[in-house]
């Protein structure tokens, strides 16, 4: 009887992203270590090992499993991640004196540096926000070419590099969903610093290739973004929006451009306390893209103006922009939109119409939507996990079931202590301030110690 496999995590590292694409290649040509072995001319137990982690794979190995596999490169263009990774782990240890490496860190962290610092808050400017969406909307985006591309026409990006950027940018989101920008986003700051910027000096004097880069380069600062605000750094996550937004504007994507400025902008708005921004450049996001938008970037740019009339505690406008964005999210099919927007999928839109009904204060419904969100989640989104979990919580404790409430709120506890998420701690806080009028109650107070011990920077 053959022996089964060994479960893998790519998104623990780069080396065990490579070893994950390997073995779902192999898989999909249907052929066993040992099969693959033979036709490459390695041995079964060097394909075992590259696909567990265990070792780095040579640049012939790489290319001759690509050939083998007849992935067109897939796997080589993931080498120049592996390299990096290989080099820094050759480096002098990092576990000197002054460092040390955080349980589950892919990065060490200098002893100086709390923990407690990942919270602080970085105020945001909702009048910058203001501002950039009425420039957006006044001003249509088209493709200009850098100075760099019209100086120095020749030295164009290739091909391959920019494939391995774009897979580099899948790789990192996945990293993000399961660890948590705490874990993540020096790598991915380090990658913008390293591999991005050299990408953008030396852009193609190809039109086309030039807009497919800044459209890369706006997914990466789109993520540095949503990382900033993970981490607590709100002022920050601005600066990465609208640096973002700008980036769309190079490219002439007005419909990415649309969603950024809804979805991201106008999230970043409402959870720093600003419901009147968010509803105002949510609306400006809609308005702006009218001629480009395809059914689900709607869905995701109504269900933003939805969380912000649920904010403002307006029921019937926030009811109207949910009924509007289910019904887009309806006639959506996969081939006819941007990549970029895939990942909304009905449970996600239960997800954002659970928050609404939560703002509504309406916990029956929160309930039932979160549920559905849940229900669906992939068990590598480790802080939506947490998040939702949380939310599914603060609802049983706003409809006075207590007990149920804090057993699901430890749930929540044990999710966000597997990641480094400053939003994941805010949502403990929220919960345990739900519980705050059962305070006496027994369950309560041993949610309490269990936060203590399991999660302390989330202790009230």
């Amino acid at each position: 009887m053959g022996q089964t496999p060994r479960p893998l995590e790519p998104s623990m590292s780069e080396r065990h992203f490579f070893g994950a694409e390997l073995r779902r290649l192999r898989e999909q040509a249907n052929l066993s270590q040992a099969r693959l072995g033979a036709m490459i001319r390695y041995s079964a137990d060097l394909v075992r090992r590259v696909e567990t982690a265990d070792r780095f794979p040579s640049r012939e190995f790489v290319d001759a499993c690509d050939k083998a596999l007849a992935t067109d490169g897939a796997l080589m263009r993931l080498l120049p991640l592996l390299e990096t990774r290989r080099n820094s782990e050759r480096r002098p240890s990092a576990a000197t004196p002054s460092s040390h490496v955080v349980a589950g860190s892919l990065l060490p962290v200098p002893a100086s540096v709390s923990l407690a610092e990942m919270v602080i808050r970085v105020p945001v400017q909702p009048g910058v926000l203001d501002r950039a969406a009425l420039s957006w909307l006044n001003n249509p985006a088209t493709h200009s070419r850098s100075r760099t591309e019209q100086s120095n026409p020749l030295r164009n990006l290739t091909e391959e590099r920019l494939l391995s950027a774009e897979t580099a940018l899948m790789m990192f989101r996945q990293m993000d969903h399961t660890h948590g920008a705490g874990r993540v986003h020096a790598q991915v700051q380090r990658y913008i610093e390293d591999e991005l910027n050299w990408l953008l000096l030396n852009s193609s004097a190809s039109e086309a290739a030039g807009r497919r880069l800044y459209t890369l380069a706006t997914g990466f600062f789109e993520l540095c973004g949503y990382q900033a605000v993970d981490t607590g750094a709100h002022g920050l996550a601005q600066r990465r929006y609208l640096r973002a937004l700008r980036l769309t504007q190079a490219a002439a994507d007005r419909l990415y451009g649309s969603y950024l400025l809804a979805v991201n902008i106008g999230h970043l708005a409402l959870h720093c306390g600003y419901p009147e921004s968010a509803l105002g450049v949510a609306l400006t996001a809609v308005r702006g893209s009218e001629a480009q938008a395809t059914p689900a970037v709607r869905a995701a740019l109504h269900a933003v103006v939805a969380r912000a009339h649920a904010r403002l505690g307006r029921e019937s406008d926030c009811l109207a922009h949910l009924d509007i964005a289910e019904q887009q999210l309806d006639q959506s099919s996969p081939d006819g939109e941007p990549y970029w927007i895939h990942y909304l999928t009905p449970a996600y839109l239960a997800d954002e119409i659970a928050h609404c009904f939560h703002d509504l204060g309406r916990p029956k419904q929160t309930q039932r939507h979160i549920r559905d969100a849940l229900a669906a989640l992939s068990p590598t989104h480790i802080r939506r996990l947490a998040i939702d979990t949380a939310l599914l919580a603060s609802s049983l404790a706003a409809a006075g079931q207590i007990d149920e409430a804090c057993a699901t709120a430890r749930e929540a506890v044990d999710y966000a202590a597997k990641i480094s998420s400053h939003r994941c701690l805010q949502r403990i806080v929220e919960v345990q301030t739900d519980l705050e009028p059962y305070r006496c109650e027994p369950e309560v107070r041993e949610l309490g110690e269990y936060v203590r011990h399991q999660l302390p920077l989330a202790a009230v």
